[in-house]
């Protein structure tokens, strides 16, 4: 395969790589707490002997998009949603990690968890208790629980330090590898939860170029092969 066959291949690859990525956010449009992801491309330039370069493209950049998502009134009292900046944070068995999906509820033992079963954790890294028939249930803006009148705990709300480098492990769920700090300007709401920040609209349409951009790459790799197999064809028969 020629230069011109191998950057087109790249092209492709990356092309693949971001209708999944497309597909996946069509997906998730109607999941609570979901960011919807992009893919950016980078690119690779080599000098070629005898003078010029040659130039790759590469689609293995992703990024997430941290625009808040429109905020749904449930009324359920475990329904939490942050207005502004920030993320909740909670336990897992690999670590602590981050979301702004806010539907919790207690569990057996009274801990307040997600829906996955995950611990909310508070301000200082601790799991939140519920206690048993606490009555009625407040959250302040800056997320106290009260129950009755009496404070329960607070939940974290925090900020990464470099959102640029969240890592997504799965659809609501990331991971800071650079720390994070207390989201000082952040509010909780009580009742409501956060939809997924996905534009079906401009996603399909997105879906629809990369599927035209995959196409017309995947023809000019035909043409280059049937080009490649005449020129040998021909070269055979001259022999």
């Amino acid at each position: 395969m020629d230069n011109t066959g191998y950057i087109t291949l790249t092209r492709q690859m990356g092309l693949m790589r971001e209708m999944q990525v497309v597909a996946n956010n069509i997906a998730n449009a109607a999941t609570s707490g979901f960011r919807q992801e992009g893919l950016g491309f980078s690119e690779y330039v080599q000098d070629i002997k005898g003078g010029g370069s040659l130039s790759m493209g590469n689609g293995n950049v992703r990024q997430t998009s941290l625009v808040q998502g429109a905020l749904s009134e449930t009324g359920g009292t475990f329904d939490f949603a942050i207005e502004g900046d920030g993320f909740f944070l909670i336990e897992t068995p690999e670590g602590e990690r981050l979301t702004r999906a806010g539907s919790f509820t207690p569990n057996g033992e009274g801990d307040l968890v997600t829906f996955d079963g995950h611990r909310v954790l508070d301000a200082g890294g601790a799991p939140i208790f519920i206690p048993p028939n606490s009555g009625s249930i407040g959250v302040g803006p800056d997320g106290t629980i009260s129950a009755n009148g009496q404070f329960v705990g607070q939940v974290a709300i925090v900020q990464p330090n470099d959102t640029t480098n969240l890592i997504r492990e799965n659809g609501v769920m990331f991971r800071a590898d650079d720390g994070f700090e207390p989201a000082e300007m952040a509010r909780v709401l009580q009742g409501f939860v956060e939809a997924s920040n996905v534009d079906p609209i401009s996603q399909l349409a997105r879906m629809i170029e990369v599927q035209r951009a995959y196409e017309m790459g995947q023809s000019f790799l035909d043409s280059e092969d049937e080009r490649v197999r005449r020129s040998m064809d021909a070269m055979m028969k001259s022999n």
